[in-house]
Protein backbone atom coordinates (compact mmCIF):
# COMPACT_ATOMS: atom_id res chain seq x y z
CA UNK A 1 0.00 0.00 0.00
CA UNK A 2 1.50 3.61 -0.39
CA UNK A 3 1.34 5.37 2.63
CA UNK A 4 0.92 9.15 3.40
CA UNK A 5 4.08 10.21 2.74
CA UNK A 6 4.54 8.55 -0.73
CA UNK A 7 0.95 9.83 -1.31
CA UNK A 8 1.74 13.20 -0.55
CA UNK A 9 5.13 13.01 -3.00
CA UNK A 10 2.59 11.92 -5.55
CA UNK A 11 0.42 14.79 -5.56
CA UNK A 12 3.25 17.58 -5.26
CA UNK A 13 5.25 15.55 -8.27
CA UNK A 14 5.35 18.19 -10.94
CA UNK A 15 3.80 16.90 -14.38
CA UNK A 16 4.49 17.92 -17.66
CA UNK A 17 0.84 19.16 -19.67
CA UNK A 18 0.69 19.00 -23.21
CA UNK A 19 -2.37 21.26 -24.97
CA UNK A 20 -4.53 20.46 -27.48
CA UNK A 21 -5.46 22.70 -30.06
CA UNK A 22 -9.36 23.03 -28.72
CA UNK A 23 -8.60 23.42 -25.15
CA UNK A 24 -6.47 26.96 -26.18
CA UNK A 25 -9.58 27.93 -27.90
CA UNK A 26 -12.00 27.06 -25.10
CA UNK A 27 -9.50 29.03 -22.68
CA UNK A 28 -6.75 30.99 -24.50
CA UNK A 29 -5.38 32.19 -21.17
CA UNK A 30 -5.33 28.25 -20.27
CA UNK A 31 -1.31 27.98 -20.17
CA UNK A 32 -1.78 29.91 -17.43
CA UNK A 33 -3.57 28.03 -15.20
CA UNK A 34 -1.26 24.85 -14.37
CA UNK A 35 0.66 26.43 -11.84
CA UNK A 36 4.02 25.20 -11.29
CA UNK A 37 3.87 22.43 -13.73
CA UNK A 38 5.87 22.69 -17.27
CA UNK A 39 3.31 23.42 -20.32
CA UNK A 40 3.90 22.53 -23.95
CA UNK A 41 2.81 23.53 -26.87
CA UNK A 42 3.26 20.87 -30.01
CA UNK A 43 3.98 23.15 -33.02
CA UNK A 44 1.17 21.30 -34.73
CA UNK A 45 -1.23 23.04 -32.53
CA UNK A 46 1.05 26.50 -33.85
CA UNK A 47 -0.32 26.00 -36.86
CA UNK A 48 -3.71 25.00 -36.41
CA UNK A 49 -4.39 28.13 -34.87
CA UNK A 50 -2.41 29.96 -37.24
CA UNK A 51 -5.20 28.36 -40.17
CA UNK A 52 -8.19 29.29 -37.86
CA UNK A 53 -6.70 33.12 -36.75
CA UNK A 54 -8.19 34.82 -39.92
CA UNK A 55 -11.82 36.47 -39.93
CA UNK A 56 -13.99 37.65 -37.89
CA UNK A 57 -15.81 34.66 -36.10
CA UNK A 58 -15.95 33.95 -32.89
CA UNK A 59 -13.33 30.99 -32.72
CA UNK A 60 -10.83 33.33 -34.98
CA UNK A 61 -10.52 35.54 -32.30
CA UNK A 62 -10.17 32.72 -29.39
CA UNK A 63 -7.26 31.74 -31.69
CA UNK A 64 -5.70 35.18 -31.53
CA UNK A 65 -6.02 35.69 -28.21
CA UNK A 66 -4.47 32.59 -27.35
CA UNK A 67 -1.59 32.99 -29.59
CA UNK A 68 -1.23 36.74 -27.92
CA UNK A 69 -1.05 35.16 -24.58
CA UNK A 70 1.89 32.42 -25.73
CA UNK A 71 3.71 35.62 -27.50
CA UNK A 72 3.52 37.39 -24.02
CA UNK A 73 5.07 34.38 -22.28
CA UNK A 74 7.76 33.43 -24.60
CA UNK A 75 8.70 37.26 -25.51
CA UNK A 76 12.40 37.33 -26.40
CA UNK A 77 13.64 33.85 -25.36
CA UNK A 78 15.90 32.17 -27.08
CA UNK A 79 15.33 29.60 -29.25
CA UNK A 80 16.73 27.28 -26.89
CA UNK A 81 15.23 28.33 -24.09
CA UNK A 82 11.29 28.15 -25.65
CA UNK A 83 12.54 24.47 -26.46
CA UNK A 84 13.50 23.45 -22.59
CA UNK A 85 10.72 25.50 -20.92
CA UNK A 86 10.56 29.96 -20.49
CA UNK A 87 8.89 30.65 -16.95
CA UNK A 88 5.49 31.81 -17.07
CA UNK A 89 5.26 35.15 -15.22
CA UNK A 90 1.13 35.85 -14.45
CA UNK A 91 -0.46 39.58 -14.21
CA UNK A 92 -0.75 40.03 -10.51
CA UNK A 93 3.35 40.29 -10.31
CA UNK A 94 3.57 37.17 -8.53
CA UNK A 95 7.55 34.87 -9.12
CA UNK A 96 7.04 33.17 -12.27
CA UNK A 97 5.43 29.49 -11.65
CA UNK A 98 5.68 27.19 -14.10
CA UNK A 99 7.09 26.78 -17.20
CA UNK A 100 5.94 27.04 -21.43
CA UNK A 101 7.74 25.42 -24.16
CA UNK A 102 6.91 25.02 -27.51
CA UNK A 103 7.08 20.85 -28.85
CA UNK A 104 9.25 20.52 -32.22
CA UNK A 105 8.85 17.59 -34.33
CA UNK A 106 11.33 14.98 -32.79
CA UNK A 107 13.80 13.55 -35.15
CA UNK A 108 13.35 9.93 -34.24
CA UNK A 109 9.87 9.69 -33.01
CA UNK A 110 8.16 7.03 -31.35
CA UNK A 111 5.29 6.27 -34.37
CA UNK A 112 2.07 5.33 -32.96
CA UNK A 113 0.32 6.58 -35.60
CA UNK A 114 1.10 6.02 -39.37
CA UNK A 115 -1.74 8.58 -40.81
CA UNK A 116 -0.89 12.22 -40.87
CA UNK A 117 -3.89 13.41 -39.16
CA UNK A 118 -2.91 16.41 -36.66
CA UNK A 119 -4.23 14.64 -34.18
CA UNK A 120 -2.04 11.52 -34.61
CA UNK A 121 0.99 13.98 -34.95
CA UNK A 122 0.58 15.27 -31.32
CA UNK A 123 0.19 11.76 -30.02
CA UNK A 124 3.49 10.89 -31.37
CA UNK A 125 4.95 13.54 -30.17
CA UNK A 126 4.18 13.13 -26.49
CA UNK A 127 4.85 9.11 -27.50
CA UNK A 128 8.52 10.44 -28.46
CA UNK A 129 8.75 12.92 -25.15
CA UNK A 130 7.90 9.70 -22.97
CA UNK A 131 10.21 7.75 -24.51
CA UNK A 132 13.21 10.20 -24.51
CA UNK A 133 12.19 11.62 -20.96
CA UNK A 134 11.15 8.45 -18.69
CA UNK A 135 11.26 10.75 -15.85
CA UNK A 136 8.75 12.49 -16.32
CA UNK A 137 4.36 12.41 -16.34
CA UNK A 138 3.58 13.62 -19.02
CA UNK A 139 -0.06 13.96 -19.50
CA UNK A 140 -2.28 15.03 -22.22
CA UNK A 141 -4.82 17.80 -22.24
CA UNK A 142 -7.79 17.35 -24.50
CA UNK A 143 -11.53 18.28 -24.86
CA UNK A 144 -12.29 15.74 -27.86
CA UNK A 145 -13.00 12.36 -26.03
CA UNK A 146 -12.04 10.34 -29.07
CA UNK A 147 -8.39 12.27 -28.96
CA UNK A 148 -7.88 11.25 -25.08
CA UNK A 149 -9.28 7.82 -26.17
CA UNK A 150 -6.48 7.00 -28.94
CA UNK A 151 -4.12 8.62 -26.30
CA UNK A 152 -5.29 5.93 -23.51
CA UNK A 153 -4.79 3.65 -26.02
CA UNK A 154 -1.07 4.49 -26.59
CA UNK A 155 -0.06 4.86 -23.06
CA UNK A 156 -0.47 8.24 -22.52
CA UNK A 157 -2.14 9.59 -19.34
CA UNK A 158 -4.78 11.78 -21.15
CA UNK A 159 -7.69 14.02 -18.99
CA UNK A 160 -10.26 16.93 -20.02
CA UNK A 161 -9.62 20.47 -19.24
CA UNK A 162 -10.92 21.23 -15.61
CA UNK A 163 -9.91 24.70 -14.67
CA UNK A 164 -13.52 26.16 -15.40
CA UNK A 165 -15.62 23.69 -14.25
CA UNK A 166 -17.20 24.70 -11.11
CA UNK A 167 -18.88 21.60 -10.37
CA UNK A 168 -18.75 18.19 -11.36
CA UNK A 169 -21.98 17.11 -11.77
CA UNK A 170 -24.88 19.42 -13.58
CA UNK A 171 -27.12 18.01 -10.37
CA UNK A 172 -25.54 20.27 -8.03
CA UNK A 173 -25.88 23.45 -9.97
CA UNK A 174 -27.83 26.47 -8.32
CA UNK A 175 -31.52 25.87 -8.95
CA UNK A 176 -31.88 29.28 -7.62
CA UNK A 177 -34.46 28.51 -4.80
CA UNK A 178 -34.64 26.10 -1.91
CA UNK A 179 -37.42 23.63 -1.18
CA UNK A 180 -38.10 22.98 2.53
CA UNK A 181 -39.84 20.40 3.38
CA UNK A 182 -42.16 20.37 6.31
CA UNK A 183 -42.42 24.06 7.90
CA UNK A 184 -39.38 26.51 7.65
CA UNK A 185 -39.69 28.36 10.84
CA UNK A 186 -40.09 25.47 12.90
CA UNK A 187 -36.26 25.30 11.79
CA UNK A 188 -35.59 28.65 13.27
CA UNK A 189 -34.90 29.76 16.95
CA UNK A 190 -34.49 33.27 17.02
CA UNK A 191 -35.77 36.53 14.37
CA UNK A 192 -36.92 39.79 13.92
CA UNK A 193 -39.07 41.16 11.78
CA UNK A 194 -39.39 44.68 10.71
CA UNK A 195 -41.55 47.05 7.95
CA UNK A 196 -39.81 48.82 5.46
CA UNK A 197 -41.70 50.48 2.72
CA UNK A 198 -44.72 48.33 2.87
CA UNK A 199 -42.19 45.23 2.46
CA UNK A 200 -42.10 42.57 5.62
CA UNK A 201 -38.56 41.31 5.93
CA UNK A 202 -37.47 39.24 8.08
CA UNK A 203 -34.01 38.93 10.37
CA UNK A 204 -32.33 35.69 10.68
CA UNK A 205 -29.11 34.90 12.80
CA UNK A 206 -26.54 33.22 9.70
CA UNK A 207 -26.12 30.87 12.23
CA UNK A 208 -29.70 29.40 12.42
CA UNK A 209 -30.08 28.45 8.96
CA UNK A 210 -29.00 24.79 7.57
CA UNK A 211 -29.57 25.86 3.90
CA UNK A 212 -27.09 27.29 1.60
CA UNK A 213 -27.36 30.83 1.63
CA UNK A 214 -26.84 33.26 -1.09
CA UNK A 215 -28.37 36.90 -2.79
CA UNK A 216 -31.63 36.41 -4.22
CA UNK A 217 -32.20 32.78 -3.81
CA UNK A 218 -35.72 31.97 -2.69
CA UNK A 219 -36.65 29.73 0.18
CA UNK A 220 -40.39 27.87 -0.12
CA UNK A 221 -41.62 25.35 2.19
CA UNK A 222 -44.84 22.94 2.20
CA UNK A 223 -46.99 25.39 4.97
CA UNK A 224 -46.50 27.77 1.61
CA UNK A 225 -44.16 30.06 3.22
CA UNK A 226 -41.81 31.86 0.28
CA UNK A 227 -39.13 34.49 0.57
CA UNK A 228 -36.17 35.55 -1.07
CA UNK A 229 -32.94 36.68 0.12
CA UNK A 230 -32.06 40.25 0.21
CA UNK A 231 -28.77 40.81 1.93
CA UNK A 232 -26.66 38.63 3.86
CA UNK A 233 -23.90 39.79 6.46
CA UNK A 234 -21.05 37.66 8.45
CA UNK A 235 -23.98 37.27 11.13
CA UNK A 236 -27.63 37.92 9.77
CA UNK A 237 -29.55 37.08 6.94
CA UNK A 238 -32.55 39.39 5.52
CA UNK A 239 -35.09 37.23 4.27
CA UNK A 240 -38.55 39.54 2.41
CA UNK A 241 -41.52 37.81 2.64
CA UNK A 242 -43.59 37.15 -0.09
CA UNK A 243 -47.30 35.57 -0.67
CA UNK A 244 -48.18 33.06 -3.00
CA UNK A 245 -50.98 35.05 -4.27
CA UNK A 246 -48.50 38.07 -4.65
CA UNK A 247 -45.89 36.31 -7.04
CA UNK A 248 -48.93 34.37 -9.06
CA UNK A 249 -50.68 37.84 -10.01
CA UNK A 250 -47.77 39.21 -11.26
CA UNK A 251 -48.38 40.35 -14.86
CA UNK A 252 -45.64 41.56 -17.85
CA UNK A 253 -47.58 42.60 -21.39
CA UNK A 254 -50.47 40.84 -20.60
CA UNK A 255 -48.64 36.83 -19.37
CA UNK A 256 -49.02 36.05 -16.01
CA UNK A 257 -46.71 33.27 -14.81
CA UNK A 258 -48.38 29.36 -15.12
CA UNK A 259 -46.52 28.28 -11.84
CA UNK A 260 -44.64 29.39 -8.48
CA UNK A 261 -41.13 28.65 -10.55
CA UNK A 262 -42.26 30.82 -13.78
CA UNK A 263 -43.68 33.46 -10.77
CA UNK A 264 -39.85 33.71 -9.21
CA UNK A 265 -38.11 33.94 -12.38
CA UNK A 266 -40.87 37.06 -13.28
CA UNK A 267 -39.70 38.62 -10.06
CA UNK A 268 -35.78 39.05 -10.95
CA UNK A 269 -36.73 39.51 -14.32
CA UNK A 270 -38.94 42.71 -13.60
CA UNK A 271 -37.12 43.97 -9.94
CA UNK A 272 -35.20 47.07 -11.41
CA UNK A 273 -32.30 46.49 -8.58
CA UNK A 274 -31.18 43.06 -10.43
CA UNK A 275 -28.75 43.52 -13.56
CA UNK A 276 -28.23 39.61 -13.89
CA UNK A 277 -31.09 37.13 -14.53
CA UNK A 278 -30.02 33.42 -15.97
CA UNK A 279 -32.94 30.82 -16.64
CA UNK A 280 -32.78 27.58 -16.79
CA UNK A 281 -34.67 25.09 -17.92
CA UNK A 282 -36.15 22.30 -20.41
CA UNK A 283 -37.51 23.00 -23.85
CA UNK A 284 -41.34 24.86 -23.45
CA UNK A 285 -40.52 25.73 -19.92
CA UNK A 286 -41.00 29.61 -20.52
CA UNK A 287 -37.45 30.44 -20.58
CA UNK A 288 -37.84 32.51 -23.28
CA UNK A 289 -41.67 34.22 -23.87
CA UNK A 290 -41.44 35.25 -19.91
CA UNK A 291 -37.67 37.21 -20.66
CA UNK A 292 -39.36 38.68 -23.96
CA UNK A 293 -42.82 39.42 -21.95
CA UNK A 294 -41.06 41.50 -19.15
CA UNK A 295 -38.24 43.20 -21.99
CA UNK A 296 -41.47 44.52 -23.62
CA UNK A 297 -43.27 45.36 -20.23
CA UNK A 298 -39.94 47.14 -19.09
CA UNK A 299 -38.89 48.93 -22.46
CA UNK A 300 -42.99 50.03 -23.80
CA UNK A 301 -44.94 50.43 -20.55
CA UNK A 302 -42.02 51.74 -17.79
CA UNK A 303 -39.35 53.04 -20.51
CA UNK A 304 -36.99 51.77 -17.98
CA UNK A 305 -34.85 50.66 -21.03
CA UNK A 306 -34.40 52.13 -23.80
CA UNK A 307 -34.16 49.22 -26.41
CA UNK A 308 -34.03 45.07 -26.44
CA UNK A 309 -30.98 43.48 -27.70
CA UNK A 310 -31.60 40.04 -28.86
CA UNK A 311 -29.01 37.84 -30.11
CA UNK A 312 -28.13 33.89 -29.28
CA UNK A 313 -25.59 31.31 -29.81
CA UNK A 314 -26.27 28.90 -32.78
CA UNK A 315 -23.98 26.26 -33.54
CA UNK A 316 -23.10 27.05 -37.21
CA UNK A 317 -24.06 30.40 -37.21
CA UNK A 318 -20.53 32.32 -37.52
CA UNK A 319 -20.49 30.20 -41.14
CA UNK A 320 -23.81 30.50 -42.06
CA UNK A 321 -24.74 34.30 -41.25
CA UNK A 322 -22.33 35.74 -44.43
CA UNK A 323 -24.98 33.65 -47.04
CA UNK A 324 -28.00 34.96 -45.99
CA UNK A 325 -29.46 38.23 -47.86
CA UNK A 326 -30.10 41.35 -46.23
CA UNK A 327 -28.63 43.73 -43.17
CA UNK A 328 -27.16 42.03 -40.20
CA UNK A 329 -30.96 41.84 -38.60
CA UNK A 330 -32.37 40.08 -41.77
CA UNK A 331 -29.78 37.65 -41.37
CA UNK A 332 -30.25 37.03 -37.78
CA UNK A 333 -33.61 37.02 -37.98
CA UNK A 334 -34.32 33.46 -39.15
CA UNK A 335 -31.74 32.28 -36.42
CA UNK A 336 -33.97 34.14 -33.69
CA UNK A 337 -37.55 32.51 -34.78
CA UNK A 338 -37.59 31.34 -30.99
CA UNK A 339 -38.23 35.83 -30.42
CA UNK A 340 -40.65 36.53 -33.09
CA UNK A 341 -42.51 33.06 -31.85
CA UNK A 342 -43.09 34.02 -28.40
CA UNK A 343 -43.71 37.50 -29.65
CA UNK A 344 -46.69 35.72 -31.76
CA UNK A 345 -47.91 33.92 -28.74
CA UNK A 346 -48.37 36.83 -26.38
CA UNK A 347 -50.54 38.51 -28.84
CA UNK A 348 -52.29 35.60 -30.74
CA UNK A 349 -55.50 36.24 -28.60
CA UNK A 350 -55.66 39.97 -30.12
CA UNK A 351 -57.85 40.48 -32.93
CA UNK A 352 -54.98 40.60 -35.54
CA UNK A 353 -52.07 39.21 -34.50
CA UNK A 354 -49.93 40.56 -37.12
CA UNK A 355 -50.86 43.86 -36.82
CA UNK A 356 -50.00 43.42 -33.23
CA UNK A 357 -46.42 42.64 -33.89
CA UNK A 358 -46.02 45.09 -36.04
CA UNK A 359 -46.89 47.20 -33.97
CA UNK A 360 -44.82 46.08 -31.25
CA UNK A 361 -41.59 45.90 -34.13
CA UNK A 362 -42.24 49.70 -34.67
CA UNK A 363 -42.76 50.66 -31.10
CA UNK A 364 -40.22 48.96 -29.36
CA UNK A 365 -36.78 49.41 -30.29
CA UNK A 366 -35.80 45.58 -30.95
CA UNK A 367 -32.28 44.68 -32.57
CA UNK A 368 -31.24 41.59 -33.32
CA UNK A 369 -27.30 40.96 -33.36
CA UNK A 370 -24.91 38.73 -33.97
CA UNK A 371 -22.44 37.07 -31.65
CA UNK A 372 -19.86 38.02 -34.08
CA UNK A 373 -19.90 41.68 -34.12
CA UNK A 374 -21.00 42.01 -30.28
CA UNK A 375 -16.74 41.86 -28.92
CA UNK A 376 -15.71 45.29 -28.24
CA UNK A 377 -19.16 47.04 -28.38
CA UNK A 378 -20.73 48.84 -25.39
CA UNK A 379 -24.96 48.84 -25.09
CA UNK A 380 -26.05 51.21 -22.44
CA UNK A 381 -29.28 51.51 -21.21
CA UNK A 382 -30.16 48.60 -22.86
CA UNK A 383 -31.92 45.03 -21.85
CA UNK A 384 -30.05 42.17 -23.70
CA UNK A 385 -31.45 38.92 -23.85
CA UNK A 386 -29.15 35.79 -24.70
CA UNK A 387 -30.72 33.04 -25.58
CA UNK A 388 -29.21 29.50 -26.38
CA UNK A 389 -26.15 30.21 -24.02
CA UNK A 390 -25.43 26.53 -23.01
CA UNK A 391 -23.55 26.82 -26.16
CA UNK A 392 -21.16 29.64 -25.30
CA UNK A 393 -17.72 28.86 -23.76
CA UNK A 394 -17.23 30.18 -20.27
CA UNK A 395 -14.45 32.84 -22.18
CA UNK A 396 -17.23 33.56 -24.42
CA UNK A 397 -20.07 34.12 -22.07
CA UNK A 398 -17.22 36.42 -20.10
CA UNK A 399 -16.80 38.30 -23.11
CA UNK A 400 -20.82 39.01 -23.99
CA UNK A 401 -21.81 39.71 -20.47
CA UNK A 402 -18.72 42.49 -20.02
CA UNK A 403 -20.76 44.59 -22.81
CA UNK A 404 -23.15 45.55 -20.71
CA UNK A 405 -23.05 49.14 -20.09
CA UNK A 406 -24.43 51.67 -17.37
CA UNK A 407 -28.05 51.05 -16.69
CA UNK A 408 -28.38 47.99 -18.55
CA UNK A 409 -29.80 44.09 -18.05
CA UNK A 410 -28.69 41.58 -19.33
CA UNK A 411 -31.17 37.95 -19.27
CA UNK A 412 -29.36 34.48 -20.17
CA UNK A 413 -31.57 31.67 -21.38
CA UNK A 414 -30.46 27.96 -21.81
CA UNK A 415 -31.28 24.67 -21.45
CA UNK A 416 -27.79 22.37 -20.82
CA UNK A 417 -29.62 19.23 -22.25
CA UNK A 418 -29.23 20.75 -25.36
CA UNK A 419 -25.63 21.37 -26.22
CA UNK A 420 -24.64 21.33 -29.49
CA UNK A 421 -21.32 23.27 -29.58
CA UNK A 422 -18.69 20.66 -29.90
CA UNK A 423 -16.24 20.13 -26.64
CA UNK A 424 -18.78 21.46 -24.91
CA UNK A 425 -20.67 19.42 -21.63
CA UNK A 426 -23.26 20.31 -19.31
CA UNK A 427 -20.11 21.10 -16.56
CA UNK A 428 -18.05 23.04 -18.70
CA UNK A 429 -20.94 25.23 -20.65
CA UNK A 430 -20.72 28.54 -20.03
CA UNK A 431 -23.92 28.93 -18.51
CA UNK A 432 -23.37 26.58 -15.75
CA UNK A 433 -19.97 28.99 -15.46
CA UNK A 434 -22.03 32.02 -15.11
CA UNK A 435 -24.52 30.66 -12.73
CA UNK A 436 -21.87 29.36 -10.31
CA UNK A 437 -19.69 32.31 -10.86
CA UNK A 438 -22.41 35.03 -10.28
CA UNK A 439 -24.27 33.12 -7.22
CA UNK A 440 -23.03 35.23 -4.45
CA UNK A 441 -23.16 38.52 -7.10
CA UNK A 442 -25.73 41.01 -4.92
CA UNK A 443 -27.27 42.15 -7.96
CA UNK A 444 -28.08 39.07 -9.70
CA UNK A 445 -29.94 35.81 -9.86
CA UNK A 446 -30.97 32.72 -11.54
CA UNK A 447 -34.09 30.12 -11.40
CA UNK A 448 -34.10 26.59 -12.96
CA UNK A 449 -37.34 26.63 -14.33
CA UNK A 450 -39.88 22.65 -14.05
CA UNK A 451 -42.49 21.47 -15.75
CA UNK A 452 -43.40 21.68 -19.34
CA UNK A 453 -46.42 24.60 -20.07
CA UNK A 454 -45.76 24.46 -23.43
CA UNK A 455 -48.18 21.97 -24.43
CA UNK A 456 -48.89 18.28 -23.18
CA UNK A 457 -46.84 16.78 -26.23
CA UNK A 458 -43.99 18.99 -25.55
CA UNK A 459 -44.33 17.80 -21.80
CA UNK A 460 -44.64 13.85 -22.62
CA UNK A 461 -41.83 14.83 -25.41
CA UNK A 462 -39.54 16.11 -22.72
CA UNK A 463 -40.34 13.45 -20.34
CA UNK A 464 -39.86 10.36 -22.63
CA UNK A 465 -37.82 10.90 -25.37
Amino acid sequence: MVDAIQLELIKSQKRTFVLDTNVLIHDPNAVMNFDEHKVIIPITVLEELDKLKTGKHTIAADCRQAIRVIDQILGCAPPAEVEQGVPIRRYDESPPLGTLAIMMPPNDPAVSFLSPANDNIIINHICSLQHTSQDEKVILVSKDINMRLKARGCGIESQDYHNDQLITDVEFLSKGYQEVTGSFWEQIQQVSTIQEQGRTLHVIPKDNLTIEVYPNKFILDEQGFIGQIKSITSTEVTILDLSHDFLMQQEAWGLQPRDIYQAMALQLLLDPDIHLVNLTGAAGSGKTILALAAAIEMTVASKRYRRIIATRSVQGLDEDIGFLPGTEEEKMEPWLGAITDNLEALHCDDECTHSSIDYILKKVPLHFKSLNYIRGRSFQHSLIIIDECQNLTPHQMKTIITRAGNGSKVICLGNLAQIDTPYLSATSSGLTYLTERFKNFAYGGNIQLRGVPRSLLAEFAEQNL
